[in-house]
């Protein structure tokens, strides 16, 4: 285990990956979301996907939620992209980060983009050169990392196939995800302790969901193992749509309350983070899992 950090960066989730098992809501209650987590204070959003409208089409008003972007200077907006072609379209929106999904599991990965992981990984060099020649920064997220839904427990090595790829072919960032929220404290050591060494300098990223109850505590356990970027959306909004049981991401304001109280420091307002919250209840109709959102600060 390595010395908490001082700081780790949250990204937040919820306008691309909270959204998109959604029911599709208007352009301007998408507007009004982000406005809500701008004000938190986050310095990374991740906006969109440039995906095929047919397949998430809750994410179908890509282009134009990107032209409002310029709104918020201060923020590093990403979209996550599927396919060189992906990349190009984000690049055209004027994005200057993309992130690039790869399962780890054969399963998964057919079931989201029709290819295999070793085909899917192969990827990752068209996605990188196209990038590069547009000053565009790549991350690759492995997916799957722990578990999938069709395929059972993932093994590391598979992990560690597509970390290695991702770094051979010049990605810039790296992450881990829970894609079905079944990681637990030890197997998120044990995985992050095994990525670390073969990624460099890189930043090495995460992200939970809490569909079993352990989602904070895994982020726990990565921040622990020297894991200094989080992924989390507010109200606990989101899920896949291609994981059959997968459902709430780690909520931002859930994360912010842990990491300010165990002396961490982040970016984000609690109290603006818990109002963005609310907002995202509204815009989508129905309750989220938030703990904060129910419960509130304990610092009144």
């Amino acid at each position: 285990m390595s010395d908490l950090p001082t700081h780790v960066t949250i990204r937040e989730v919820a306008l691309r990956d909270g959204l998109q098992i959604e029911t599709p809501i208007p352009l301007s209650a998408k507007l009004e979301l982000l406005a809500a987590i701008a004000a938190t204070g986050v310095r990374e959003v991740e906006a969109t996907a440039f995906v095929s409208p047919s397949k998430v089409p809750a994410l179908a008003d890509a282009p134009e939620l990107a032209a409002a972007l310029h709104d918020y200077p201060d923020i590093e907006f990403s979209a996550l992209v599927a396919s060189p072609n992906g990349v190009h379209r984000a690049v055209a929106a004027g994005f200057r980060s993309v992130e690039y999904v790869v399962s780890a599991a054969d399963g998964h990965s057919r079931a989201n983009v029709g290819r295999s992981s070793a085909e899917a990984s192969a990827q990752i060099a068209d996605i990188v050169a196209i990038a590069r020649d547009a000053g565009v920064r790549v991350e690759v997220i492995i997916s799957t990392a722990w578990d999938c839904p069709f395929d059972g427990p993932t093994p590391p090595q598979r992990v560690l196939d597509v970390v290695d790829a991702a770094c051979t072919h010049g990605a810039d960032r790296i992450a881990i995800a829970d894609t079905i929220g079944t990681a637990t404290p030890g197997r998120v050591t044990e995985l992050v302790n095994l990525v670390r060494p073969h990624i460099g300098a890189r930043p090495l990223g995460a992200h939970f969901h809490d569909t079993r109850g352990a989602g904070l505590a895994s982020a726990w356990a990565a921040v622990s193992a020297g894991v200094s970027r989080l992924d989390s959306s507010v109200g606990g909004l989101g899920g896949c749509p291609f994981a059959p049981g997968a459902s709430g991401n780690i909520a931002t304001e859930d994360l912010v309350y842990l990491l300010r109280d165990s002396g961490i420091g982040v970016d984000l307002d609690l109290a603006a983070t818990i109002e963005a919250a609310r907002v995202a209840r509204t815009v989508v109709g129905h309750d989220l899992p938030s703990a904060l959102l129910r419960a509130g600060d304990r610092l009144r």
